[in-house]
């Protein structure tokens, strides 16, 4: 199992582990190892009323080999346990009892463990909370309840719940459930000593930790299965509940048809109430007759609006005298030219200005984004040189852009429009800067505007939300932008890497308003500058281009045309030649007036006419009324039914035959399946389940795949793991062997789960190979040492505990096994290793790799157990 480490890249040089080469004591083997294990290694332990004893420890154990030596009653079966608990594992796992409170002392209410471990160098679980060590103090009540208090170096309690010594555990990849990390004499009796192959393979398989991945592997084989069958039941209900859907769907469809064909119906009855249409006409026209007999002649082709009012004017003109009237006819005349000449002196005046603009910017383009424009640039570069700016503004922007393709130049200023004139500030700073420069300039309200985006020397990659056409290029694509700045705002401001360029307004239609519109495209503009979205199109105001035009002398002609100079030459009439032409108005009107006098001969034929036509409008006002009730009636009895007015062409007698089928249709299924609210209801809860389930479906399916595949993944990966921790398992067998001269062999049948181990004593070649229960009990117990080392050597633990691991040696096979371990020790220094034995150890040496703990043989009239220790350093 792998670890999870957290960063201490700020650990001084001195405080990580250093790594030395030194010669082994015993094997003359040059070795290379840690000086001092770092993190995970046991510093200390104390017991109170633990099992049968008052007071154990504390026992401070050295950070390589440590030995606790004893007799039996003496404590060290006690040390072990209480490292188990303490560590988080179970009851059963030590083999002492099923439940906690069995490990508290007779008479007692509680127990009490407290562990020291080790939190230094590069690995160390939050130094900056914990520090150097991690306490970690276990108390069981008599109840059989475990609490923790996890404590730093200091004794501050850092935290009290068992996540937090679960994360420390894993953390260090401390496993008690594990042999290889502790293995108690009742887990060395049932694995190692156990006769049985299917027993070694399990050890192996525990001690490797590929049981806990087969588990893992066939808990979630098992998970699969069963959302299969789920799979398969959800696929049933969703058949089951399509055919529902089907006919409940029918039901619906026909009743929303029975609703329609109503309100048709209603709106048909309206319409055959519509007669009153023609009767207005009659009116309107009855009306026109009975104008036309007063008014004369040359009014009739006016507005009746218009009418009125020239009517009322003529009166008044009719009653000033002949001289007057013409000096009032000359009077609105000149007062009618001055009006136009106004109106021609602005129009004149702005387009000479225009002119001047377009003149000056033959020598300087700034000209054409406004008189203003060059002072206010001057004025910016001087602040800038008196180092106003913390970094010069940029702008305007659409002074920073050059066309690729001419011909979209209005389509370019219709998308920007007031960006055109914009500035681009670094910083707020900057921007206040610029504003106060622009009001020497430009009133409140008509300056440029000011954008605030930090200057960076590099343009956005746009790639992934920007419109990719094989055809139209968007706004960015048709611009040559040096800076990369003015790229960024026009790119933030307006997004000009989603609109497109279309020259054609046809081909736009065609691209934006389709189904399949490219993707990420926001909207589009055409040549003449008209803004297409995917629902709707917006004509430009805009008719020419202003600023981005390269042709300026073809503009200048433009305004250079004999127009503005016949508007130049455009002079107030003078009252004296407004005489002729008043008086041939004055003629006209004589002539009209004799036109009005024949007309009079004719009023009496016309009165008559009148009469009649009067009689008739006050028969057809009376036959209208009635109408328009019967009409007011229908009208709301048709919006009683529906409130929006249906334009029908169908006969009421049509759609009332339809409607009795649909209804005799619609009686007939709700027999078969129930009422219509009921069914309506039953409907929509049925659709909702529908697609709920369609929805549980498709995501059980790929779920299902996705977890195909990476079992399929993983379980090859656990098979080539097994076999390279075979192949280890068994090349370190044969080495720990070698020691002694015996050869052996291991044999891993995988898939009947059974590991065989032949070994014989010999010389070389001679050896002849046998089961292990044909061996001695020293030369098996040699064997299953050199079983566990080579475990050792393929599995990964901070510390390691092995009780009682001589017990059944000769003095020979013990001085070999001793000598192998402490081999394997002295080559891996930065781990600890702890050996329980009832033997004396007075044949090591002093040194200052191995710490030997004497226990004291138990008083039984003492509560507190002595012991002894002998600390080389």
């Amino acid at each position: 199992m792998s670890k999870r480490k957290s960063s201490n890249s700020g650990l001084t040089p001195d405080k990580r582990s250093r790594i030395l080469l030194v010669m082994h004591p015993y094997t003359s083997m040059c070795v290379c190892f840690q000086v001092t294990g770092e993190v995970g290694i046991i510093e200390s332990i104390s017991l109170k009323n633990f099992m049968c004893h008052s007071l154990l420890g504390p026992f401070k154990f050295g950070p390589n080999v440590n030995f606790v030596v004893g007799n039996n009653g003496s404590g060290k079966s006690a040390v072990l346990t209480a490292l188990i608990v303490a560590l988080g594992g179970k009851a059963h796992t030590t083999n002492r009892g099923s439940s906690l409170k069995v490990f508290v002392k007779e008479g007692e209410s509680s127990a009490d463990v407290s562990i020291t471990l080790r939190n230094r160098g590069r690995d160390a679980y939050k130094p900056e909370v914990f520090g150097q060590s991690i306490n970690i103090d276990l108390r069981i009540s008599s109840e059989g309840m475990r609490t923790y208090k996890l404590k730093s170096k200091t004794g501050h309690i850092v935290s009290s719940k068992k996540d937090e010594l679960i994360s420390i555990l894993d953390h260090f990849n401390i496993q008690v459930d594990n042999p290889v990390s502790i293995l108690t004499q009742e887990m060395s009796k049932h694995f190692l000593h156990s006769k049985g192959e299917g027993d070694k393979y399990k050890f192996f398989m525990k001690a490797t930790q590929l049981d806990q991945m087969k588990e893992d592997y066939s808990y979630i084989m098992k998970t699969k299965s069963m959302t299969q069958n789920t799979l398969q039941e959800l696929k049933r209900k969703y058949h089951e509940k399509e055919e529902r859907y089907k006919n409940l769907a029918s039901l619906n469809e026909m009743q929303q048809k029975l609703d329609e064909l109503k309100s048709q119906m209603a709106w048909s009855l309206v319409r055959n109430h519509c007669q009153h249409n023609v009767i207005s006409d009659c009116m309107e026209k009855v009306k026109k007759i009975s104008i036309s007999l007063v008014v004369p002649n040359f009014w009739v082709s006016l507005d009746l609006k218009c009418t009125t009012k020239m009517s009322s004017f003529l009166i008044l003109v009719l009653s000033i005298d002949r001289s007057h009237f013409v000096y009032l006819v000359i009077l609105l005349f000149s007062l009618f030219c001055s009006r136009e000449k106004q109106d021609l002196q602005r129009t004149i005046e702005s387009k000479r200005r225009n002119l001047a603009a377009m003149e000056n910017s033959r020598g300087n383009q700034v000209c054409r984004f406004g008189e203003h424009m060059p002072p206010l640039l001057r004025a910016i570069d001087e602040a800038d040189r008196r180092g106003q700016f913390k970094k010069k503004p940029v702008g305007p922007l659409g002074f920073c852009i050059r066309l690729r393709d001419p011909e979209l130049g209005l389509a370019v200023e219709c998308c920007l429009k007031a960006l055109m004139l914009a500035f681009c500030c670094d910083n707020h700073a900057d921007e206040r800067e610029l504003q106060r420069i622009m009001s020497r300039y430009f009133q409140q309200g008509r300056r440029p505007q000011i954008i605030v985006s930090t200057f960076t020397n590099t343009a956005y990659n746009v790639k992934s939300r920007a419109v990719d056409h094989p055809e139209y290029p968007t706004v960015l694509q048709a611009l040559d932008i040096e800076n990369s700045v003015v790229a960024n705002c026009l790119i933030d401001m307006r997004g000009i890497e989603t609109i497109l360029l279309i020259k054609n307004a046809k081909d736009a239609r065609k691209v934006m308003q389709s189904v399949n519109r490219p993707r990420n495209c926001m909207e589009a503009f055409t040549r003449e500058g008209d803004q297409v979205y995917y629902n709707r199109y917006y004509s430009s105001e805009q008719d020419r281009v202003r600023y981005l035009s390269k042709d300026v002398e073809e503009e200048i002609r433009a305004y250079e045309d004999p127009e503005l100079t016949e508007l130049q030459n455009v002079e107030e009439p003078q009252s004296e030649d407004l005489k002729p032409l008043v008086t041939n108005r004055f003629e006209q009107l004589s002539s009209s007036d004799q036109e009005l006098a024949r007309s009079k001969h004719h009023k009496k034929h016309y009165d008559e006419k009148q009469k009649a036509h009067v009689d008739m409008i006050e028969t057809l006002k009376t036959n209208l009324n009635v109408k328009d009730l019967e009409l007011q009636a229908s009208i709301a009895k048709a919006s009683e039914i529906c409130p929006e007015r249906l334009d029908v062409r169908r006969t009421a007698k049509s759609l009332d035959s339809e409607i009795s089928r649909l209804r005799h249709k619609i009686n007939t299924q709700q027999d078969q399946q129930g009422h219509r609210d009921t069914i309506v209801r039953q409907y929509h809860e049925a659709k909702e389940n529908f697609n709920n389930i369609a929805r549980q479906v498709k995501g059980l399916e790929a779920f299902i795949r996705q977890l195909t595949e990476i079992m399929n993944t993983r379980h090859n990966v656990y098979a080539e793991m097994r076999m390279y921790l075979s192949v280890r398992c068994k090349y370190y067998f044969d080495s720990m062997l070698s020691q002694r001269g015996y050869i052996g062999k291991m044999t891993f049948d995988h898939k009947n789960e059974t590991l065989s181990i032949s070994v014989q004593p010999g010389e070389g070649g001679k050896a002849v190979l046998s089961d292990m229960r044909s061996l001695s009990g020293g030369e098996r117990s040699f064997s299953t040492v050199c079983f566990v080392l080579s475990l050792w050597a393929i599995t990964e633990a901070p510390f390691r505990a092995l009780d009682e691991f001589d017990v059944y040696m000769d003095m020979v096979n013990r001085r070999i096994s001793m000598d192998m371990m402490l081999k394997v020790a002295a080559s891996q220094r930065y781990k600890q290793f702890i050996f329980l034995t009832p033997q004396s150890m007075s044949s090591l040496p002093v040194n200052s790799l191995i710490r030997i703990l004497r226990l004291k043989d138990p008083d039984r009239s003492q509560s507190a157990l002595p012991f002894g220790q002998r600390n080389p350093e």
